[in-house]
């Protein structure tokens, strides 16, 4: 459980809570979320690239912005926030405390942006929405972006975005900045159920972490909703329709940041009752110290492993009508491969040959299982 300590960052408040020491943000993140964070960090010149960058984007007339025209969270200032942002990196091992700001706007958001050092911005519509354990999970969802890196990559897609908007009137120009912009937003919608797990990690209340994304898909009422049955909607979405809906399901989420809130409270009550989940809270999770040995090329296995059992576990009308054509040309090249086999291995070792290409073929199938073993015995995000 974590306890009054002073950490360099003055009294933080005492809790009921485990924390986690040294964790990488790889213990948390998504597959898909983490290749690309893992490849990114390991480019020779990536942080050259990105500090010259720097000098592009607006980072700096940003933060100037909330210094000047919002809230800064403090010791006099909204102080259960501050309280729930030090405690939130405590539990995290979040060294340095990220300023944070509240700024007036009805819609409830929140954000972590930043370059050089990564600062938190809350609307007010957020905290009059939520209660002290929603907005507790909403705090450690933006701690983990700032954990994983994830500020640099959002002020960029700010920026993209904005300027898709300003040279919308150039021919394909606006085209291949959207292209970037819709790359960008795949990305981040994955760092988004990178960054609820956090949220999940730091507030260990899956209920609040449920509630909150409830009031954020239908405002302030609790008496008029139910989990079950918001977890049901998602089940629901998933599975339902036909291959056209699945077609529009992919149309109406491009646009988007950030994914459904009913896909996101799936997701997160599907990693919470996973081992990897468990694993973290017994004490077993990746250290930061290790985070230089990451093997790219593993991490990206893991990825397209997820996503092939992601096809391959699917509802999706489209996604069964995948795994079922993969499915079924596994099959066709079993047979075909037997049958070559067969035939051209002549005498008795025809038989011996056709046996063997029999047992091959199980052992394909036996070898994808044993990979989707693996892969549930790995951290999903």
């Amino acid at each position: 459980m974590t306890e009054k300590t002073d950490n360099g960052n003055g009294n933080v408040p005492s809790r009921q809570r485990k924390r986690f020491p040294g964790i990488s943000s790889r213990a948390y993140e998504h597959p898909a979320d983490r290749s690309a964070l893992v490849a990114l960090r390991r480019l020779t010149g990536f942080d050259t690239v990105f500090k010259a960058l720097s000098g592009l984007l607006p980072e700096r007339s940003l933060r100037l912005l909330f210094l000047s025209d919002s809230v800064r969270v403090s010791d006099a200032q909204f102080t259960h926030l501050n309280d729930m942002l030090r405690d939130a990196c405590y539990i995290l091992d979040l060294e340095k405390v990220p300023p944070m700001y509240v700024t007036q706007d009805p819609n409830p958001n929140a954000m972590c942006i930043g370059l050089d050092e990564p600062i938190i911005v809350v609307t007010t519509g957020l905290v009059e929405l939520l209660d002290e354990e929603e907005m507790r999970a909403v705090v450690g969802h933006e701690v983990g972006h700032a954990l994983s890196g994830h500020s640099v990559y959002r002020t960029i897609l700010l920026f993209l975005t904005n300027l898709a908007l300003k040279v919308a009137w150039i021919p394909l120009g606006n085209v291949a900045i959207m292209a970037i912009v819709t790359a960008l937003r795949e990305w981040f919608r994955k760092s988004e159920l990178s960054a609820d797990r956090a949220g999940l990690l730091v507030g260990q209340d899956l209920q609040a972490s449920m509630r909150g994304l409830m009031k954020i898909a239908g405002g302030n009422h609790l008496h008029e909703m139910n989990v079950d049955a918001f977890l049901a909607q998602a089940d629901e979405y998933e599975k339902g329709g036909d291959l056209r809906d699945s077609v529009l399901k992919i149309l109406n989420v491009l646009p988007r940041s950030h994914p459904f809130a009913t896909v996101r409270a799936a997701e997160l009550k599907k990693w919470s009752e996973s081992r990897d989940y468990q694993r973290i809270m017994d004490g077993h999770y990746p250290r930061r110290s290790e985070d230089k040995d990451t093997s790219v090329a593993d991490s990206f296995r893991e990825s397209a492993g997820h996503y092939a059992d992601s096809v391959r576990t699917s509802k999706d009308p489209l996604m069964k009508l995948v795994g079922d054509i993969a499915g079924g040309a596994g099959d066709l090249a079993g047979d075909l491969g037997g049958k070559l086999r067969s035939r051209f291995g002549g005498g008795s070792s025809r038989g011996d040959d056709g046996n063997t290409g029999g047992t091959a073929g199980d052992g394909d199938g036996d070898g994808g299982e044993s990979g989707s073993g693996g892969r549930d015995g790995q951290s999903e995000g």
